[in-house]
């Protein structure tokens, strides 16, 4: 059969064999066995509903065997046999060139260049699924190949429930991941109730298939790396020879060295799984791996001394660095970690003292003693953190967790307050006030050509436009200006792509709309040769609701709502988005965070021009009106110059208390 055969089957009509797995691709971790023997014949009955009756008793056994080795039921014998990757947008069969687009996203998220664990369809973060299993993968695309542009397709947390009459401005598909009733939003929870096969993590951009591989990040840890050394560094001090601390390999973190290197100093990524390791040091987004501590040791002391700007992953846990550095007396200038701590139990993070090995045994087996070493873990981790901002060390959460689960194991990070933590998030110190609060994000695009002089054309438009844009620019945001226009000048040299052709550029509502518009005319020219999908991380001005990362700078006591994230979804959805996803649970854990994304196909139409303009405008403004009314006085700034630039706007902007009058009341 040929690949479009093969898409629009769905579901074999004759099963087909077991499958032989390659045993280089790296696997998720073996899930703890959480589920009675009631509620495993649940999970049966749940996963087998997908197919005929006559194969139940054959796939009963099968699955059942799946579900107490992994603890979870994944289908392997429904992975598809053809290649998963991004291909052409013509290569897809469709009736909507919106759903093609969606499909190429889709096979984009499960490419094993760019996914995590591709066989258990998990993109990052140890537990971002794009589905639960292989059956929704099929019978999705079979619906994504088939719908018309009267026709929506409902995904509920991977399941394709169906595809309902709407109109041709409504999206082409509304997902869903893991929106649980309040109270059943424990780790536990879901680990339980994936285990049975109704709900999944989708994280940020895997569930939604906005995930562009790790440059998706890159540019905001650029962004982050660079302004912790401009807090610590002299104006006239370079970051060559300084060292950037942290953790991670995997989906997101990966981005970290790359980050790193292009900020110009000497990073040091730790990572237990070596296939991760290894995966980012072939595709170049490291420079070199190190496996044993005493060659660290003496290779970091020599790129301090020579002023290097270079990538180092150590393979090995990164307790032990923090604690050799200050034995050695190692001055460690930034630091940070990107361990998936909002997964700590489910392979996470994995704790010191333990082999990679050794620990994926406990996570299955000895789920509870493994809990206990991984909050033994943190504890000696802070303590180490602390020994070196004791000498000046600037260290700044990631948003991962690190500070929530470590004080939860009882590590020394609290505030003297004893109500907050003692080191600032990254958004609160940096991309809140210095991006977020101005309207500035992860604004991304894929060309569906597959064509690199595509994106090479987009980035020469989206210079041009930022450069326009700068000359006008009011000083308060000349800085970021100049940051992205550097950023996107050197994107291709500096080999961002993995997966599917595609770009991340930090902006905010004008420059996203004016870049758009600039595509799209770009597309309708010919210029351009076929289509290019837009989106943006979550992790971005609006659309996410997270107390400990994007919304962690809002001090009015509303972090902890979630309104913004419910409004951005719904509302980019009636303004034109191709699709819309929300999710409970994200980089800082299920049940910790709200947040909402969105993907839009242009083709060069007139329609396609209203739409950008309509939601993005939309899409990022509803985040500053939040933040403003907050009393962020960026985003203040933000939203008042937007009202003067669109009359239509009409934000409520919070009147300022003077502080005498509550003191005085109160004394």
């Amino acid at each position: 059969m040929t690949f479009k055969e093969q898409i629009l089957q769905g579901i074999p009509k004759k099963l087909p064999p077991k499958k032989a797995l390659n045993p280089d691709i790296s696997r998720a971790p073996k899930r703890k066995q959480i589920l009675s023997k009631d509620e495993k014949k649940l999970a049966l009955r749940n996963a087998l509903r997908y197919f005929p009756e006559e194969w139940h008793q054959e796939l009963a056994e099968e699955f059942l065997d799946e579900l107490n080795t992994f603890g979870r039921i994944y289908m392997y014998r429904f992975i598809p046999a053809y290649a998963l990757y991004a291909r052409p947008i013509d290569e897809y069969p469709s009736n909507t060139v919106q759903a093609a687009g969606i499909m190429l996203m889709i096979q984009n998220n499960l490419d094993p260049a760019v996914a995590q664990h591709p066989y258990e369809l998990i993109t990052y973060g140890g537990n971002g699924g794009v589905f639960q299993n292989w059956a929704q993968y099929s019978i999705t695309m079979q619906y994504l190949a088939t719908i018309t542009e009267q026709q929506t397709l409902n995904i509920y947390s991977g399941h394709p429930m169906g595809v309902f009459p709407s109109s041709k401005d409504a999206p082409r598909v509304v997902v869903t991941n893991g929106m649980m009733i309040p109270n059943y939003s424990s780790p536990d929870d879901w680990e339980k109730y994936n285990a049975l096969g109704v709900t999944q993590y989708g994280q940020m951009t895997a569930g939604s298939y906005m995930y562009i591989g790790p440059q998706g990040i890159v540019h905001g840890t650029t962004i982050t790396v660079m302004n912790a050394f401009r807090k610590t560094l002299r104006q006239d001090e370079s970051c060559a020879g300084k060292i950037f601390l942290t953790s991670g390999l995997g989906g997101m973190s990966g981005a970290q060295p790359k980050a790193g290197n292009i900020a110009g100093c000497i990073t040091i990524c730790a990572e237990v799984n070596p296939k991760a390791a290894q995966k980012r040091y072939e595709q170049g987004w490291v420079d070199e791996i190190i496996r044993d501590l005493n060659i660290l040791v003496s290779r970091v002391k020599k790129a301090v001394r020579q002023t290097e700007v270079v990538s180092i992953a150590y393979q090995g846990n990164i307790v032990d660095v923090w604690e050799r550095f200050y034995d050695e007396n190692i001055y460690i200038n930034i630091g940070s970690d990107q361990t998936s701590l909002h997964n700590p139990w489910s392979g996470g993070y994995y704790p010191a003292g333990l082999s990679y090995e050794q620990a994926n045994t406990m996570i299955s087996n000895e789920p509870e003693k493994f809990k206990l070493e991984v909050q033994k873990s943190l504890r000696r981790h802070a303590t180490a953190i602390n020994k070196h901002t004791s000498k000046g060390t600037y260290f700044f959460d990631y948003g991962n967790a690190f500070l929530l689960e470590a004080s939860r194991a009882g590590a020394e990070i609290m505030a003297n307050n004893k109500i907050d933590f003692k080191y600032p998030s990254y958004v609160q110190d940096i991309l809140g006030p210095m991006c977020f609060d101005y309207g500035f994000g992860p604004f991304r695009w894929v060309c569906t050509s597959a064509k690199a002089e595509d994106l090479d054309k987009t980035d020469q438009i989206a210079l041009d436009v930022m450069q326009s844009i700068k000359m006008n620019a009011p000083k308060e945001i000349q800085q970021q200006m100049q940051d992205n226009i550097t950023w996107i000048k050197e994107a291709k040299q500096n080999k961002l792509v993995v997966g599917s052709q595609a770009r991340i550029l930090y902006a905010d509502a004008e420059g996203r709309v004016k870049i758009a518009l600039a595509f799209n005319n770009a597309i309708k020219e010919g210029l351009i040769s076929k289509p290019i999908v837009l989106g943006r991380d979550h992790h971005d001005v609006s659309g996410t609701d997270s107390p400990y990362r994007e919304t962690s700078n809002i001090y009015d006591g509303s972090k902890f709502t979630a309104d913004m994230a419910i409004h951005n979804v719904i509302g980019d959805s009636f303004r034109g988005a191709t699709w819309v996803s929300i999710h409970n649970g994200g980089g800082v854990g299920w049940g910790e965070v709200i947040n909402g994304g969105f993907g839009l196909v242009l083709d060069g139409s007139k329609e396609a021009s209203a739409r950008l303009e309509r939601m993005l405008f939309y899409d990022v403004n509803n985040g500053i009106a939040r933040r403003s009314w907050a009393r962020n006085k960026e985003a203040l700034f933000a939203i008042k110059r937007e009202m003067q630039r669109t009359p239509e706007l009409k934000v409520t902007i919070p009147k300022e208390v003077d502080t005498a009058i509550l003191d005085q009341i109160f004394n």
